[in-house]
């Protein structure tokens, strides 16, 4: 933004993506599912799984359960992840090794609840702090389902947000503008006056500029995924 002058201003609200942006996972989604797989007596690479993995996210749907009564969306995602490991271990031809594959996803589900699989990029605090300073309030949006909420706790990075926007909740999902509008609802922001920061060209760069916002792509170099 500028003022009439033609010099940069801050902005009213920065709303950031959360995987990808504020913190990532250690080594990679393979390489944790092989893990707690082996806890199971289910052997299986760490590279297949995590191809596996990607393939079944990308064929998902949205994670987005709209018309859902809020009492319900936890089932729901748990479900909707429930589904994408099943076919991960599909594809690579182990699932009938489970002897309790409902049991094995349950601790799985609930590892990525917590600040173990994760860990924050080295920009990320001091950048967060930079903002805090100059008066800049502060938001995480993310397709991203209600453990997030756990997560950021779990990482000291809760007390940085004044809000958290995600898709799961609000029944729609980056890149459509109406999740970037419900976010700014909560600060009687207009999208002029706010950035949004993400990882994802699409959901990221591409939906906040449809959605009005200054929108700033952060390209992660995948070597800090081994931090």
């Amino acid at each position: 933004m500028t003022n009439d002058k033609g010099q940069m201003t801050n902005p009213k609200v920065i709303l950031l993506d959360a995987v990808g942006t504020l913190f990532g996972v250690r080594g990679s989604v393979g390489q944790i599912y092989s893990a707690i797989a082996r806890q199971f007596n289910v052997n299986v690479p760490p590279k297949l799984v995590n191809d596996a993995f990607f393939q079944a996210f990308a064929a998902a749907d949205p994670l987005v359960f709209p018309d859902t009564d809020p009492k319900e969306i936890h089932e729901c995602e748990f479900e909707w992840w429930r589904v994408i490991a099943l076919r991960t271990f599909q594809k690579v031809g182990v699932l009938e090794q489970f002897a309790d594959f409902t049991d094995f996803f349950d601790h799985l589900y609930t590892h990525f609840a917590t600040a173990e699989p994760w860990f924050i990029y080295p920009d990320v605090i001091p950048a967060l702090e930079a903002w805090q300073r100059v008066g800049i309030q502060l938001g995480v949006l993310s397709n991203f389902d209600s453990r997030l909420y756990l997560v950021l706790k779990a990482l000291n990075l809760d007390e940085f947000f004044s809000s958290i926007t995600i898709s799961t909740e609000a029944g729609v999902a980056k890149p459509d503008p109406k999740i970037f509008t419900r976010a700014l609802q909560k600060y009687e922001c207009e999208p002029s006056q706010a950035w949004h920061v993400g990882d994802s060209l699409r959901e990221d760069y591409q939906g906040a500029k449809a959605a009005g916002l200054r929108a700033i792509w952060l390209e992660r170099s995948e070597d800090m995924a081994e931090i």
